[in-house]
């Protein structure tokens, strides 16, 4: 194939889906980095505060990634937030405190939503390694959701919805 979208992708142009999402992708990572630092003043358990950190490094690696991707094709990325100050656990009212279980809810939350968008932005690829990168952010967002789950099990955190415990006796028609 020759032409515009004939040879190396990364010389390949963006179109505005795949702008939209990997500029998406750095906006979210960067607000999720925010979030996850102070989620980590809050939180008590050594398991969270490990999956927390994990999140931190991939979110801070998928800013990374995106910016370049973004910056390399002339577009601009949205700026970084500021760091949060220094806080202990022990500083903030209880009734203002966010509890183990709520930041566990939230990062399983939005850890599903990734995967979403993940999927949806690497349908709308026609960019091999824009569709790559996000099927690569996909892969680890299943494997934190896998721990996440398994964490929130562990815990007694998990929620679970209704359960199907005795199944309906068939009905003869």
């Amino acid at each position: 194939m020759t032409g515009i979208l004939g040879g190396n992708p990364k010389e390949e142009p963006m179109h505005y889906g795949e702008i939209f999402n990997v500029w998406s992708a750095s906006t979210v990572a960067k607000g999720a980095i925010s979030c996850y630092r102070a989620y980590l003043i809050h939180a008590g358990d050594h398991d969270l505060k490990k999956v927390l950190n994990t999140l931190i490094d991939q979110a801070e690696l998928e800013v990374s990634e995106c910016d370049k991707l973004l910056a390399d094709n002339g577009i601009a990325s949205a700026p970084i937030m500021p760091n949060r100050p220094e806080a202990k656990l022990e500083d903030i009212p209880v009734g203002a405190r966010f509890t183990d279980p709520e930041i566990a809810a939230k990062i399983a939350a939005d850890n599903a939503a990734g995967l979403v968008a993940c999927s949806q932005a690497m349908g709308q690829s026609i960019r091999e390694d824009i569709g790559a990168l996000f099927a690569k952010y996909h892969l680890t967002k299943t494997g934190l959701g896998v721990k996440i789950l398994h964490m929130n099990k562990k815990k007694g955190w998990l929620i679970p919805p209704p359960l199907q415990v005795k199944r309906p006796d068939p009905v003869e028609a």
